[in-house]
């Protein structure tokens, strides 16, 4: 899934509207404490760290808290800790006071006693591509996808930042859910051919190990079998909203910057801001939306 994010634009900047949001979250804090549910390589904070690394003021101690299940966290460059050791690396190179803490566990595992959340800390919650994997009442009458949430939101997080795939393919019978994920992955191969050609093996490697496994997922699967439960954004405003968040809108600073940055790309590449979100898309398809919660 890694090199989607860096081939396709759409999937890059989501990853950048969240670390805008944590960036400026925590601008004027001490001590900043980040838990990721699906940290993957780790590779959005190696962004982050070397933007505060740019900083005048920097913070005094950032903990990173990667959440990643233990089935598949041995991955081709090595498990969390491996991941951790790199980041570390990282921030010792560029003079950021840093500490990363590894939770081998599934999210809905996860209990508030296993992040080791500290009082003089400013907390952040990261969910990049994460929530959709968590069953929902559609599935379970145990809700993890809500659960999960509320559950976040008894840590008393400064801020919540959500990036998701703009999809219903959650609780929609086999037809319409088809059609959505023609439609939809219609818009990202169409996409991928601005920045690559399709004999890339770059490409080629994406559409195989990610793209055609999701949509055999979500195609072929049902029940506990489909994990891939996309929702569209305004469910999962509603889903933020019951679970006691308010939206806190990205700052036309982050609008401002990923906006001057999509000038160097193909112009069919699309960024509009709504309800506080910011959603990006091909044409006009919406492929990801951003967001942030307080």
């Amino acid at each position: 899934m890694q090199i989607l994010f860096e081939i396709c634009p759409c999937f890059k900047f989501g990853f950048m509207a969240a670390n805008g949001a944590i960036a400026e979250a925590f601008k004027d804090e001490e001590r900043v404490h980040i838990i990721d549910f699906d940290i993957n390589q780790g590779s959005q904070y190696i962004t982050l760290i070397q933007a505060l690394s740019a900083r005048q003021t920097k913070p005094s101690r950032l903990r990173i808290t990667g959440v990643d299940d233990p089935e598949t966290v041995q991955r081709s460059v090595g498990g969390l800790k491996i991941i951790g050791k790199r980041l570390e690396k990282l921030a010792e190179e560029l003079g950021v006071p840093f500490e990363f803490h590894a939770v081998a566990a599934k999210t809905a595992d996860v209990t508030p006693s296993m992040l080791d959340c500290r009082p003089n800390e400013a907390l952040v919650v990261n969910f990049a591509f994460q929530l959709h994997h968590m069953p929902d009442e559609s599935v379970s009458p145990v809700n993890q996808r809500d659960q999960l949430l509320r559950m976040v939101k008894s840590l008393e997080p400064k801020l919540v930042t959500v990036v998701e795939q703009d999809v219903n393919t959650n609780t929609a019978p086999f037809f319409p859910r088809f059609v959505e994920v023609y439609n939809y992955y219609s818009a990202v191969f169409e996409s991928l051919d601005a920045t690559l050609p399709r004999e890339s093996p770059d490409r080629m490697n994406v559409e195989r190990q990610c793209l055609a496994r999701d949509i055999v997922n979500i195609v072929a699967c049902e029940g506990t079998d489909r994990i891939e439960r996309y929702e569209a954004a305004g469910k999962w405003r509603a889903r933020m909203t019951m679970a006691g968040f308010v939206s806190c809108p990205l700052s036309s600073y982050v609008n401002g910057t990923i906006r001057s940055l999509l000038e160097f790309y193909c112009n069919r590449y699309k960024i509009k801001e709504e309800n506080g979100m910011l959603y990006f898309g091909w044409e006009d398809k919406v492929l990801v939306v951003a967001s942030a919660w307080k």
